[in-house]
């Protein structure tokens, strides 16, 4: 059997480690393709007639549509660890598997990369950074910002990376860390060094709040116009989860009001944003572009785990980590 492989939406994937790309095409012919991230899934299925093992990114959107019109489908390999994006009850009517990356290979990193952007935010790092490329070395004491020692922090979302940011926060900066996280018992966010809190207690008592939950229907916009006005005036937020976690209207008004002295993100609702998006243009808002994944020890273990995906897929086995794993070609094996 000859099997085709699709690269779809990822920027980095054989662009870092190429020797990734090389392996898959000694299975079969491999074309990468980058399309609208709302493209309609009856298009997209249509643009993929043909590949039955794909390397998917945050986008597009593998809808029901997408499967009832698409033909022979092995796999689809998340890039990442999320996958909101796979309407994974349509994969398994359609016999898709459906696999992630492990967990810990993203934890270090994405957790690194949120305290990074927010750290950048509390000290005016990019600002300072322009200005002194600019030769105005003397307009230092305009950037005077604050530290993150000692504070109360708040993470949202006590899971793979979350629960890092915890130890970072507490065992690092020696901050006093709230947790929210429902999935989890007071007792196993302790192990970490957090302390359990409701939503509501978490706002009004961080100093900086941090995001780390995964995207569901219960959690999209979790922070409102209403949630943002519990929060302690003059907070910061840093967001390396996902853009649909906080009401992006609401974020730029209680930015704007001073309510939220300054939010960083490396993820927004719609990606990439347009030219006019109002975030980028925000003074006391830090976009990135969606790299908290982006360190070399980071993309290499992605990058190999959705290459073994695709080895064990063709070899008839069922590979690691898969969150939908009903597929005819590893059924045909047993």
């Amino acid at each position: 059997m000859t099997f085709k492989i699709a690269i779809v939406n990822s920027s980095s994937f054989g662009r870092v480690f190429p020797e990734h790309l090389e392996r898959l095409r000694q299975i079969g012919p491999v074309k990468c393709f980058q399309f609208d991230p709302d493209i309609d899934g009856h298009q997209l299925a249509a643009a993929l007639q043909g590949y039955n093992l794909i390397i998917a990114s945050v986008t597009p959107w593998f809808t029901k549509e997408f499967f009832a019109d698409k033909d022979e489908l092995f796999l689809i390999a998340r890039h990442g660890i999320g996958y909101n994006n796979i309407d994974l009850d349509a994969a398994a009517a359609h016999g898709t598997i459906v696999t992630i990356v492990q967990a810990l290979v993203e934890r270090d990193a994405v957790a690194e990369n949120n305290l990074t952007n927010l750290l950048a935010l509390m000290r005016n790092t990019v600002a300072a950074s322009e200005r002194a490329r600019a030769g105005q070395w003397t307009d230092r004491a305009e950037f005077v910002g604050h530290g993150l020692s000692h504070k109360t922090v708040g993470v949202i979302g006590v899971g793979n990376i979350g629960s890092r940011l915890v130890e970072l926060c507490r065992y690092g900066f020696q901050d006093r860390v709230l947790g929210y996280d429902p999935n989890r018992t007071p007792m196993e966010l302790a192990q970490f060094g957090a302390e359990a809190v409701s939503l509501p207690q978490l706002l009004q008592q961080a100093d900086v709040v941090l995001l780390a939950a995964s995207l569901n229907p219960t959690s999209r916009h979790m922070l409102g116009a209403a949630e943002l006005a519990q929060t302690k005036p003059g907070v910061y937020i840093s967001n390396a989860a996902r853009g649909a976690l906080i009401d992006e209207a609401a974020m730029l008004a209680a930015v704007q009001s001073g309510q939220v002295a300054g939010y960083a993100t490396d993820v927004l609702a719609a990606e990439p944003p347009a030219a006019d998006h109002p975030f980028l243009h925000q003074p006391h808002i830090q976009v990135t572009p969606h790299t908290a994944a982006y360190t070399q020890e980071c993309l290499a273990g992605m990058g190999e785990k959705c290459v073994a995906d695709v080895e064990a897929v063709v070899a008839g086995k069922l590979p690691q980590r898969a969150v939908q794993m009903r597929s005819p070609i590893v059924a045909s094996v047993h």
